[in-house]
């Protein structure tokens, strides 16, 4: 049974993640190094006079990898401000006029008004926080609810095998400056109808770092980790690091699940993939904090892969070298076995894997 939020006059059915849009300066490049590094396969292209946007497919997971062609296109300016970077957290509704509405109601600005597109969707888009923006998306006709975004046209790739087995989107990790977490996340619960799952004061060497809030809608499709520096920081962080460089608040990284995360991340080392090291001693250290129940230490120290549990069963996760000029967008790998969090207990060897690879990339710039 679906389950609805009520928010003033206006009812939100469910939302479930729809896509996530980046904004590239080069959609050749962008699509050959997902295709090459991750395993994605086209299924459609939109080509206008502003952008040239390509869709990705893998499992359940849709990129939208838009290129803006003009300057007035809203890309052009996050290109220049950002980067590459997503843009957009698209979310598919039963109302989108409903979630359309809430959302202003709750504080968003409108980018742009419900319309209904020529295949078959309602579409309208709203700020969220930063340049990121929120567009809802409902298939109106039964050939709309079959494909994955309004507004391109097929296309059919040969996926290069093996496939890393990505199958969705865990969570988006989004930046915040300090003081930020309350507001937003209340945005995102009363404007949008989520629910607010986990928070944490993280410390780091006995100190607090950061502060984080997780909301999910109602569904569980569309998972944010919210994260803003600790106001009582003795010193600036990553979080800090990210808000210098993107410019502002924003997604840093995108985590997508795995069902063997060993197997996936030695299948995507092959394709060239780099991912952050993680110091031995980490591993001779892990017995003392859990046992891994599904995966040996010996198999995960292999390749790099961090553990974590809470009261509901373990995790296994990896994060992704960034390639951005600015190394402010990465990637997550995660296998969960009934865990409900967010890999707090790895935190700090995350931390300490980041700054590790942050001062190796400067020695070798």
């Amino acid at each position: 049974m679906q389950r609805s939020t009520d928010i003033g006059n206006a009812t939100i059915a469910d939302v479930n993640l729809a896509y996530l849009e980046l904004y590239v300066p080069d959609t050749t490049a962008a699509t050959e190094y997902f295709a090459q590094s991750f395993g994605f396969a086209r299924f459609g292209v939109c080509e206008s006079a502003s952008h040239r946007t390509v869709g990705l497919a893998q499992g359940a997971i849709t990129l939208l990898l838009t290129e803006p062609k003009v300057f007035d296109h809203p890309g052009s300016r996050y290109v220049t401000e950002h980067g590459a970077g997503v843009a957009d957290i698209a979310m598919r509704t039963g109302n989108a006029r409903a979630a359309y509405q809430a959302a202003i109601a709750a504080g968003a600005q409108s980018i742009a008004e419900p319309i209904e597109t020529t295949d078959g969707w309602v579409r309208a888009t709203v700020t969220g926080l930063g340049d990121l923006a929120h567009t809802f998306v409902q298939p109106r006709t039964s050939a709309a609810a079959a494909t994955r975004a309004p507004g391109l046209t097929p296309v059919g790739d040969i996926h290069l095998a093996p496939l890393p087995r990505l199958y969705q989107v865990d969570h988006l990790a989004i930046c915040l400056p300090t003081g930020q977490l309350g507001p937003v996340s209340e945005f995102y619960c009363q404007g949008l109808g989520f629910r607010q799952i986990f928070d944490e004061q993280v410390t780091l060497e006995g100190r607090p770092a950061m502060d984080s809030v997780v909301v999910q809608s109602l569904s569980g499709s569309v998972t944010l980790t919210l994260i803003e520096p600790s106001a009582h920081a003795t010193r600036p962080g990553q979080i800090d690091e990210f808000l210098a460089e993107h410019r502002g608040p924003g997604v840093q990284h995108i985590a997508f699940t795995t069902d063997d995360i060993v197997t996936t991340v030695s299948a995507l080392t092959n394709r060239g993939v780099a991912f952050l090291p993680t110091p031995a001693a980490y591993y001779n250290q892990l017995p003392q904090r859990l046992l891994p129940s599904h995966h040996s230490i010996a198999n995960l120290a292999k390749v790099g892969v961090l553990a974590d549990e809470d009261h509901h069963g373990q995790l296994y996760q990896i994060f992704t070298r960034s390639i951005h000029p600015r190394r402010t967008l990465f990637f997550e790998l995660i296998e969960r076995f009934g865990a409900t969090t967010f890999g707090a207990g790895n935190i700090e060897a995350l931390y300490a894997a980041v700054a590790h690879a942050s001062r190796a990339e400067r020695q070798l710039a």
